[in-house]
C-alpha cells in the first residue's frame, strides 16, 4: 500500500472522483444486503438504514463528488507586505496510508464515511470494522474486496483489541481515525503517540438536553424522543439525559410518554421502527441501570430478543449509576433543575460533551446556553441531526474527542495543508539581503510597526 501511494496513482482528482463513484455504485448495488446485515446486527428497518447508514453515505459521497475539484485546488491567501510581490496559497496534499477504526452502532456509515473522506483526499486506507456487528463487518469486507484493489483499500477483520495493536506496532500509518469509546480511544492515542502519528478521535460522552422554562414542550418531547430512541439509543450523539426546568417538568414528562407511545406503540417489542441491543453484554449493562433507577415509564425487557423498552427514569439524581457514564441505550434520565447554576453544575460533572441540545424560545437564552456549555456540536430546538449537514464540521472536544469530518472538514482531516509562498524572480530588492545595517527603520515600516 505504501508503494502504491508513493507511485502517485491516488493523486489526480479524476482518479479520486472515479473511486468515489465506484464506492457509490457499490453501496447502491448492495442495498438489500446492507438492509439485511443491519437488520441482523441491530434490528434496523430499511427506512432507518437508509436515513442513518447507506442513504446518509450516498448524500455525503454526492456532496464530495460535486465539490472535490474545489477542495483539492490551491487556496489563495493574502500575502503580507514583507513578501510582496509574492503569492501565497495553501495546497492540500494527501497524507499517505491511513487507518480507519469503526464502531458497532452505525457499523457501515461510521467506517465508510471516513473512508470517503480519505479517498477524496487522495489516500490509501486500511479499514477495521467492528467485529461486534459481524454481519456488517463481513459485508464491508466483501464490498471493499469487490470494488477496490488491495494495495489501495483493504479491510482487516478480527478482534480489534488484538489486530489494531499489531498493525499500529508493525507499521507507521500517516493518520489514524478512530470512532468508539473513550477508554479504547485513549489506548489508540497512546499507540499512535509512540510514532508521532496524528489521530482523530470521535468519542462520546453525556450529551445533555436542556429544556428551558420557555421551551415548546410538545416539540421538545417529540424531537428528543426521535433522537434518543433512534437505533435504540445506541448513538454517540443521542441525548444522554434531560435537564428540565422544574416549572415545566410535569408537562414535559407527560408529553414524552405520549410521544413514545405514538412512535412505537404500547408494545415496542412488536414495533417495526424499534431495533435491538447489539449483544448481551450491553444488554446486561443497561439492565443494571433499570435495577437502580426510578422507572417513570417503560422498563420492560427480554434478554432473548435483546429488547429493552424505551424507558424514562424520573426523578433521577446526579449520583445515580446511570449518570456516571455514557448510557448508549434506550434509557433516558430526567432531572429537574430550579436555576441555571444548578443545571450547569450537573453538566460540568461531565465536561465537553459531544453535543448539547438547547430547547428554548428565547434567542438570549439560546445564546446563554451555547456560551455556557462547551461541546463538540450543538442544536437549538432539535437534537442529533446536526451531523446530517455536510457543511458543518462534526467532532468532539476534550473528553468527547478531537478533530472533525464531514464535507470539506473530512477532506482537510485526511490532508496536509501545505503552506506555499511563490516569489517572482523580479523585482528583487536589495533590502532583503545582508548587510542589514541601517535598514531597521525600513523593516519597521514594512511590517507596519
Amino acid at each position: 500500500m505504501r508503494s502504491f501511494f508513493q507511485s502517485g496513482a491516488t493523486f489526480p482528482v479524476k482518479f479520486r472522483i472515479a473511486q468515489l463513484q465506484k464506492l457509490k455504485a457499490a453501496i447502491k448495488t448492495n442495498e438489500k444486503q446492507i438492509f439485511d446485515a443491519l437488520d441482523e446486527d441491530l434490528g434496523k428497518s430499511p427506512e432507518e438504514c437508509w436515513v442513518t447508514e447507506n442513504g446518509f453515505l450516498l448524500a455525503e459521497i454526492n456532496h464530495a463528488i460535486r465539490n472535490l475539484s474545489d477542495w483539492a485546488s490551491p487556496r489563495p491567501v493574502p500575502t503580507n507586505m514583507l513578501n510582496f510581490p509574492g503569492k501565497s496559497f495553501v495546497l492540500p496534499e494527501p497524507l499517505g496510508v491511513v487507518l480507519i477504526i469503526g464502531p458497532w452502532n452505525y457499523p457501515l456509515q461510521l467506517v465508510l464515511a471516513p473512508l470517503m473522506a480519505a479517498i477524496a483526499a487522495g489516500n490509501c486506507a486500511v479499514l477495521k470494522p467492528s467485529e461486534l456487528a459481524p454481519a456488517t463487518e463481513k459485508l464491508i469486507q466483501s464490498i471493499i474486496a469487490e470494488t477496490f484493489s488491495p494495495e489501495y483499500i483493504r479491510v482487516i477483520s478480527g478482534n480489534g483489541s488484538v489486530v489494531v495493536p499489531e498493525m499500529m506496532n508493525d507499521f507507521r500509518f500517516d493518520h489514524v481515525f478512530y470512532t468508539g469509546s473513550t477508554s479504547v480511544g485513549k489506548q489508540v492515542y497512546q499507540m499512535a503517540a509512540k510514532q508521532l502519528v496524528p489521530v482523530t478521535l470521535e468519542l462520546g460522552g453525556k450529551s445533555p438536553a436542556i429544556i428551558d422554562e420557555d421551551a415548546n414542550i410538545t416539540v421538545s418531547a417529540k424531537r428528543i424522543a426521535m433522537a434518543k430512541f433512534s437505533n435504540v439509543g445506541q448513538m454517540c450523539v443521542a441525548p444522554d439525559y434531560v435537564l428540565v426546568h422544574k416549572n415545566v417538568a410535569g408537562k414535559f414528562l407527560a408529553g414524552l410518554k405520549d410521544t413514545i407511545v405514538k412512535f412505537f406503540g404500547t408494545d415496542p417489542a412488536q414495533s417495526y421502527d424499534y431495533g435491538k441491543i447489539i449483544n448481551t453484554k450491553q444488554f446486561n449493562r443497561l439492565l443494571s441501570y433499570l435495577q437502580t433507577g426510578n422507572v417513570y415509564y417503560g422498563g420492560r425487557n427480554d434478554i432473548g430478543k435483546r429488547f429493552i423498552e424505551p424507558t424514562i427514569l424520573y426523578p433521577s439524581g446526579i449520583s445515580d449509576p446511570v449518570m456516571q457514564e455514557e448510557i448508549f441505550g434506550p434509557i433516558l434520565p430526567v432531572i429537574e433543575y430550579a436555576g441555571d447554576d444548578e443545571a450547569l453544575s450537573i453538566i460540568n460533572r461531565h465536561k465537553n460533551p459531544l453535543a448539547a441540545y438547547i430547547f428554548s424560545g428565547s434567542k438570549s437564552r439560546q445564546q446563554f446556553w451555547l456560551q455556557q456549555v462547551p461541546s463538540g456540536g450543538a442544536c437549538i430546538n432539535t437534537a442529533s441531526i446536526h451531523l446530517t449537514n455536510p457543511n458543518l464540521p462534526f467532532g468532539g472536544r476534550g473528553n468527547s474527542g478531537f478533530g472533525n469530518y464531514h464535507g470539506i472538514f473530512g477532506f482537510d482531516t485526511f490532508s496536509h495543508l501545505k503552506a506555499v509562498l511563490k516569489m517572482p524572480l523580479w523585482p528583487d530588492p536589495s533590502i532583503r539581503y545582508p548587510s542589514y545595517k541601517g535598514k531597521l527603520g525600513w523593516f519597521k515600516k514594512i511590517t507596519g510597526q
